[in-house]
């Protein structure tokens, strides 16, 4: 969904990204690269983790837009790893809104396919999801 900002009527382009439990909504604004979570520097909630850094800049620099447009997300749910990509799911569906014609390569590197893994739940007569009682013989 594309949005004027009411302060500076700035375009802002919004994509909503899912993974396990994690929920990020997504809003890319022209600007410099900067990155903010939940009011928070980006680099400063996912731990100064280049790992995460790098799932949730790799649609931008895939267009190579790296620093063209600031990435403000409010991510809820779940931990580090499945909100970082739940935002890179977000801005992926955000960069798409913003020209059309970046559907393609973003698709190709599979920025835009939602990873369907769950945590399977535990079944009774088990210990876990899979994880059966000792077996004794006698």
């Amino acid at each position: 969904m594309v949005v004027a900002d009411a302060n500076s009527g700035r375009a802002v382009y919004w994509g909503t990204g899912r993974r396990k439990n994690a929920v990020a909504r997504v809003r890319l604004v022209p600007g410099t690269g900067q990155l903010i979570v939940n009011g928070k520097d980006g680099t400063l909630y996912f731990q100064f983790n280049p790992n995460y850094l790098g799932v949730i800049k790799a649609p931008l620099e895939t267009l190579g837009l790296e620093n063209e447009y600031d990435i403000l997300v409010k991510a809820e749910g779940g931990g580090l790893t499945g909100q970082a990509d739940s935002v890179r799911l977000g801005v992926a569906r955000a960069l798409c809104q913003l020209d059309p014609d970046n559907r393609p390569p973003l698709k190709t590197e599979g920025y835009l396919t939602r990873d369907p893994r769950a945590k399977e739940r535990k079944k009774y007569g088990l210990h876990k999801a899979r994880k059966a009682p000792q077996y004794s013989k006698r």
